[in-house]
């Protein structure tokens, strides 16, 4: 070899590692409990024999716990006694920390944008220790990794050098490097508890059930074993959803033909409740509360179903049962709450007839026994089909009372509006069969109240704890049932009841009542003292930062929270809507997750019992954006642009060396693990949520279906621990080079010391360099191709096996393999490493497209942040693709407005945005007067004299996409497109609601 080639490689070689020590060193900001699995940590069924310091909570189950250690001593069957007994605890406390409860942030995962670690980020004296008594034990963990071909050279390289190791693996962060972040007291003090922001809002996350719905009302189960779930919409549909998220094309139920209700925003009537019977296998009945009218009056009816006898995902449209009417007064309060009690009666919850202050008779209708507004009613609904629709139950509390409806249980409420029961602690039982109930108020309180028989709820003398009529208030009876809790209207001003949380997979949440408010859409929570019986009020807010960097999850939600619910296993959901209207398809299904801890793996598995269906399956696609796919806004590792790379090859000043060691044997685990996935032309290797990320590409992809542009170059070398990857390479091999550099030991020791130095070097030694000149520009970081499997150089140089001996206990002599004389005397097992043959990897030529080039073809681009977002193309010279040329000649950019009139004004007409090359249209989906204003302002007008809505100026063809929606103006923005607004195509409306603007 030239100097000037040997000079080269020294270059190159210092280059990659100074890349490598950037890349590692990067940190990220804020730690959170995570798992390398991207799930929250837990506390294990059984204690840890192994990592014994997370038995009390971690990401380690008992499995895990054993397939580490078999990990450590398969490791420790390579030491001789000193080396055991010095470095077994390094070696132990290093690979248990995929146990730890900050796993995602020692190893550098909590972002699935950037490269893993392959080693726990490590503090910084605890480094130097290990540095300075075990330091050539790098290459053993990087070997138990599967990494040791990628990284044998650089161990060589860093071994030697205690800043560079160090560099190499130290967090920066001190807080929450290893072992620091054991001794962290601020934060362990709350370790695995709901975390709380600084005001002591509850962090939870979110996941996307369901979508497309219009004003979703209820949501309710069989309890049938097949957890489906059923959900109405105010028009007086009833879906049926299946477990794994798919819904039956055919409705459970339809009557909207019957149902009253209009497209007015905040309109209170309609289909508004359904209950399944607690025994509904056999006695196939539903019950629901709906709005009619009959002869221009409004009603309530209860009505019975029986389920379809060819269909058990259908009722029988023909076998409606009025059970009940009750006359409204007015078009508000109407209650609309169905639910069976834990003693199978039937509990009806109506509202005291609208208007304000129940204005109705001298005290009202919630006070007046005689009539059933305002009141909580219980009924038995059993052995009816050959007698009256409903029974009274004979220990209703005023059964026999004078002028007293006998189906009341309870009075004095306003509108109550979502109710539900308490199943009770899993363990104790203890709260099983409350009934709680959230309760509109008038102008000042909303109100939270648990329902007991024969209770008064005050209402019109009290609205919340305070007087409302004092004249009743003063009068009123002392034995009046105060609420739990009760909130002025600073907080919100309209109460939307909702569950005891008594479900599997949220420890923590277990006892909590989650609940909300429908016109500040604001997420609420009490926790009952037992002791004293009062109930404690938490906020709960949305995780920020990196605490819903989960799979799956989301960390935002429509305002109007119009219900809660719970599916048959417990957990909680929430129906919320972006608008509410009975007819605007913006309603959506939460279910509410605690992303600070989770139930231990398969406590809560759940088999749904097979459905048969008849009809189609609408599988679900979930809208909103995962805030694990979302990019970061900024990084602490240095970006490059790099151009796609064309076909031309053009000459670089200087060709980057990549080093690529051959492939190394790994040893097997018992564990089974998922099959790996086909590599693809950009060499990526999809994740799971059960494994270890592994990805050879830029960034590293979370399990979902959207797919990231590479904004950041990070190194491909992020490795799976104990999983091989089978990499199928689409792209035509480039030309290798080989050079074979052989550097024999020359340490002729004994003891710990000599052993790993002589092992190190003689696998230096077997290790070839290869390198290829690269075809990518010098800036775009230096990249490992995928390995291959190892093959032995000839049958007659085939090693043997690895010693057996029982790990249990530290091992003097290992290993009585031969070696070649050239590499001195050996007393550990390294003969897996010897007599290696290298194999020529072929690599990728095509760089994945980097964010410029994605807007240059007109791809569409995830969020960075909020769903709304402002999305900008970049400036380009020449005449690029996504632009057009107007009527005066000049370029379109992305925002352009105009009108699009039938009679051809230039002052009114349907809304048309330019936006990624195309012309399209607005929703009138939240569109008011300020952002008409914006858009006339645009036009060169002063001022919008109306916004027209419902394509009122006429609605655009199938071939005008609906590009804008749910469209929010301050109105001082210079573009719709620095409005608060939806994702660029994403609505949830049709060409009929194409919004119109009149400019003057």
């Amino acid at each position: 070899m030239s100097l000037k080639t040997c000079n080269q490689c020294i270059f190159s070689r210092h280059h990659l590692l100074s890349f490598l020590l950037l890349l590692l060193q990067a940190w990220r900001g804020s730690c959170h409990p995570q798992c390398l699995d991207y799930k929250p940590p837990f506390q294990p069924h059984q204690p840890l024999l192994f990592c014994k310091e997370y038995s009390k909570f971690g990401c380690c189950d008992v499995v895990k716990d054993e397939e580490i250690s078999r990990r450590f001593y398969n490791i420790m069957d390579n030491f001789d006694h000193s080396g055991y007994v010095t470095c077994g605890r390094y070696i132990r406390s290093i690979l248990c920390q995929e146990c730890s409860p900050y796993a995602a942030h020692l190893y550098d995962t909590e972002d699935a944008n950037t490269p893993m670690r392959i080693v726990p980020g490590l503090c910084g004296d605890y480094c130097y220790d290990y540095w300075h008594q075990c330091r050539y034990t790098l290459g053993l963990l990087l070997e138990d990794s599967g990494s040791l071909q990628q990284f044998a050279n650089l161990t060589a390289m860093i071994e030697e050098d205690r800043k560079k190791f160090c560099d190499f693996l130290e967090l920066k962060d001190k807080q929450y490097c290893y072992p620091n972040v054991l001794t962290n007291a601020e934060l362990n003090a709350n370790l695995g508890l709901v975390r709380e922001d600084p005001k002591g809002c509850l962090e939870l996350c979110l996941q996307e059930v369901a979508n497309g719905l219009r004003n979703p009302v209820a949501m309710i189960h069989a309890d049938d074993g097949t957890h489906r779930f059923f959900v109405a919409e105010q028009l007086g549909y009833v879906w049926v959803y299946l477990a794994n998220g798919s819904r039956i094309d055919r409705p459970f139920l339809n009557l909207t033909q019957a149902v009253l209700t209009s497209p007015w925003a905040g309109d209170e009537r309609g289909f508004l409740c359904i209950a399944l019977h607690p025994r509904f296998t056999t006695v196939r009945k539903a019950y629901v509360y709906y709005s009619v009218s009959v002869k221009k009056q409004e009603r309530i009816r209860i009505s019975e179903f029986t389920l379809s006898m060819h269909d058990d995902n259908q009722l029988d449209h023909s076998s409606e049962r009025t059970i009940l009417e009750v006359v409204e007064p007015a078009s508000n309060h109407n209650g609309g709450q169905l639910l069976f009690g834990h003693d199978g009666y039937l509990y009806i919850f109506i509202g005291d007839g609208g208007r304000a202050g129940d204005p109705f008779g001298k005290f009202g209708n919630s006070q007046n026994k005689s009539v059933l507004l305002g009141k909580v009613l219980r009924i038995d609904v059993d052995n009816n089909d050959d007698g009256a629709p409903y029974s009274i139950p004979s220990d209703n509390p005023f059964l026999g009372e004078k002028q007293t409806r006998p189906e009341i249980y309870a009075y004095g409420v306003r509108n109550m509006w979502r109710c539900s029961i308490d199943r009770g602690d899993p363990a104790t039982g203890a709260g099983r069969g409350r009934m709680f109930c959230g309760d509109v108020g008038q102008n000042k309180y909303e109100e939270v109240d648990l329902i007991v028989k024969g209770g008064n709820y005050g209402w019109r003398a009290k609205e919340g704890f305070s007087c409302y009529d004092r004249k009743l208030c003063q009068n009123s009876s002392l034995d009046d049932i105060l609420p739990i809790f009760a909130y002025p209207h600073k907080l919100g001003k309209s109460v939307t009841g909702g569950y005891i949380y008594r479900g599997c997979q949220m420890p923590n949440l277990n006892g909590l009542y989650i609940f909300g408010d429908f016109m500040s859409g604001r997420l609420m929570s009490l926790k009952e003292n037992t002791t004293t019986g009062e109930w404690q009020y938490n906020e709960i807010c949305m995780g920020r930062g990196q605490t819903c960097k989960f799979p799956k999850l989301i960390d935002s939600h429509y305002k109007y929270i119009i219900s809660f619910a719970e599916d048959e296993a417990g957990e909680l959901y929430f129906l919320a809507t972006g608008a509410p209207s009975a007819t605007a398809r913006a309603g959506v299904i939460y279910k509410i997750v605690d992303p600070s801890r989770r139930a231990a793996p398969g406590k809560c598995s759940i088999k749904p019992s097979p459905v048969k269906i008849k009809g189609k399956l609408v599988h679900f696609h979930p809208k909103e954006e995962l805030v694990i796919n979302r990019k970061p806004t900024t990084t602490a590792v240095p970006t490059t642009t790099t151009p796609k790379t064309t076909t031309t090859a053009k000459k670089l000043p200087r060709k980057p060396i990549i080093i690529i060691k051959p492939p190394m044997p790994t040893r097997k685990t018992i564990r089974k693990l998922p099959q790996p996935t086909t590599m693809t032309t950009t060499t990526t290797t999809t994740t799971t949520a059960t494994t270890r990320k592994t990805t050879l590409q830029t960034t590293r992809k979370p399990t979902t279906k959207a797919t990231l542009p590479a904004t950041t170059p990070t190194i491909k070398a992020t490795i799976r621990t104990t999983a091989a990857t089978t990499i199928k390479p689409t792209t035509a091999p480039t030309t290798i080079q080989m050079a074979m550099v052989t550097t024999p030991a020359t340490s002729t020791s004994t003891g710990y010391r000599a052993t790993i130095m002589t092992a190190a070097s003689s696998r230096i030694a077997q290790t070839p360099v290869i390198t290829t000149a690269s075809p990518r520009r010098p800036e775009r970081p230096l990249q490992y191709p995928p390995s291959a499997t190892s093959q032995p150089l000839s049958p007659t140089q085939r090693p043997s096996p690895p010693s057996t001996t029982s790990p249990k206990r530290p091992q003097v002599s290992l290993n009585s393999t031969p070696y070649p004389k050239h590499l001195g005397a050996m007393t550990t097992t390294w003969a897996p490493y010897l007599n290696q043959k290298p194999q020529r990897t072929p690599i990728s030529t095509t760089p994945p497209k980097t964010r410029e080039e994605k807007l240059w073809l007109g791809e569409k681009l995830e969020s960075a942040g909020e769903g709304n977002q402002v999305y900008k193309k970049p400036r380009m010279k020449g005449r690029g693709r996504g632009y057009k040329r107007g009527r005066d000649g000049r370029r379109l950019r992305g925002g352009t407005v105009r009108l699009v009139s039938a009679d051809g004004l230039s002052d009114r007409g349907r809304v048309e945005i330019f936006l990624r090359g195309e012309w399209g249209t607005v929703c009138d989906d939240l569109f008011s007067a300020k952002a008409g204003s914006v858009v006339c302002r645009q036009l060169g007008f002063t001022k919008a004299l109306a916004v027209m809505k419902r394509a009122a100026l006429g609605e655009a063809d199938g071939s005008v996409r609906i590009l804008l929606d749910d469209v929010e103006c301050e109105g001082g923005e210079r573009s719709l497109l620095e409005c608060k607004r939806s994702r660029v195509g994403k609505h949830n409306c049709s060409h009929g609601e194409d919004v119109g603007v009149i400019c003057g």
